[in-house]
This record gives structure tokens, C-alpha cells and sequence, in this order.
């Protein structure tokens, strides 16, 4: 394996540069999949049916610490593969573990949140626009729980094996797929949550 020293660790091997090429290839896949929700969450926005709408049900308060919590992950991870880069690995883990705790906040609130729409009466079942909402969140909620174990699954690899070509690689592809999920939720907060309390 020929190591390239000119270029960042994830970057460093040819087969590095081609596993980031494939994850940027799967998430124009993961595009089309949030997109086919977004659309089918337009179509069934206003058929609520005998249910409440997404004005009844949205609280602001909830989604503003959620918002927080998630973009502050996102900055928290850029910095964790900063300090991969200067070679700063306590740092770098630190900072991973930064980044899931404010992940685990986020899936903590988005379960207190549904929690609180069924007890309003907003179910899956409840309307075209409860099952548009429930399965374009939860599909986004499962995202980011699947993120956070394979976070943790990279901070072990870390202390066990130290940063190497590889580590490096798989801790880059990581902070791609979590920067993602944020720019998903920056979707869901504008066009699903602010557009529904107007």
C-alpha cells in the first residue's frame, strides 16, 4: 500500500480516495431518498384529516434545542477531524465524544417529541400528514442513531489501533455522513417545522 505523504491520512492511499469517492456516491442516494420523503410530506402536508396539523403540534422551544444540539455536532466533528489532521488523537477522540453526546440529546428530544404528538392525538395512522411527518423524521431519527454507534464503533477502532491510513479514512467518511444529516435536519427545520407553524 503506497502512502502518499503530500496528502491529508484519509487521503494518503488510493484506495482511501476511492472509498471517499463511493461514500459521496451513496449519499447522492441517501439525497434521493430524503427527497422522495420531502415530496410525499408536500403532497400529504394539508390532508389531516380529523387530526391536528403540524401548527397544533409543533412546539418551538423543542425543535430551537434540537437545532442547537445537532448544528453544535456538526461543528464539534469538523473539529475532531481537524485535530486528526494535526495529528492531536486524544483531542480528536474527545471531540467524537462530544459529538454523540449531542447526537444522544437529539434522539433524546425527537423521542420526548413524539411521545408528546401521540399524546395530542397525532399518530401513524392518524392522517396522510402524521404518516408523512412520522416516517420522513423517523427515517431521519434513524440516521442519526445508526451515526451514533458507528461513531463509537470509530473512537474504539482509534484507542485500539491508533490513527492510521485506514482510521483516518473511516473517522473522514464519518464526519461526512454526519455533516449530511445535519444539512437533512436544516431541511426539516425550515421547510417541515417553520413552515408548518406559520
Amino acid at each position: 500500500m503506497k502512502i502518499d505523504q503530500s496528502l491529508p491520512l484519509e487521503y494518503s492511499t488510493e484506495e482511501n480516495r476511492l472509498k471517499i469517492l463511493g461514500f459521496w456516491i451513496f449519499l447522492g442516494a441517501e439525497i434521493a431518498l430524503f427527497a422522495t420523503l420531502f415530496a410525499a410530506y408536500f403532497i400529504l402536508v394539508d390532508r389531516t384529516g380529523s387530526g391536528p396539523s403540524g401548527e397544533e403540534v409543533f412546539k418551538a422551544p423543542t425543535l430551537i434545542i434540537q437545532t442547537l444540539l445537532l448544528l453544535t455536532s456538526s461543528f464539534t466533528i469538523g473539529l475532531g477531524i481537524h485535530a486528526m489532521r494535526i495529528g492531536r488523537v486524544k483531542a480528536m477522540i474527545n471531540f467524537f465524544i462530544i459529538t454523540l453526546i449531542l447526537g444522544l440529546g437529539f434522539i433524546g428530544l425527537e423521542i420526548y417529541e413524539f411521545v408528546q404528538y401521540i399524546h395530542e392525538g397525532l399518530t401513524l395512522q392518524t392522517s396522510g400528514f402524521s404518516a408523512a411527518l412520522f416516517t420522513t423524521l423517523g427515517t431521519h431519527g434513524a440516521h442519526v442513531t445508526f451515526g451514533l454507534f458507528w461513531g463509537l464503533a470509530i473512537i474504539m477502532q482509534i484507542k485500539k489501533r491508533g490513527l492510521t491510513p485506514e482510521t483516518a479514512n473511516k473517522s473522514f467518511i464519518f464526519s461526512l455522513y454526519w455533516h449530511f444529516l445535519d444539512v437533512v435536519w436544516i431541511f426539516i427545520f425550515s421547510f417541515v417545522y417553520l413552515k408548518g407553524m406559520m
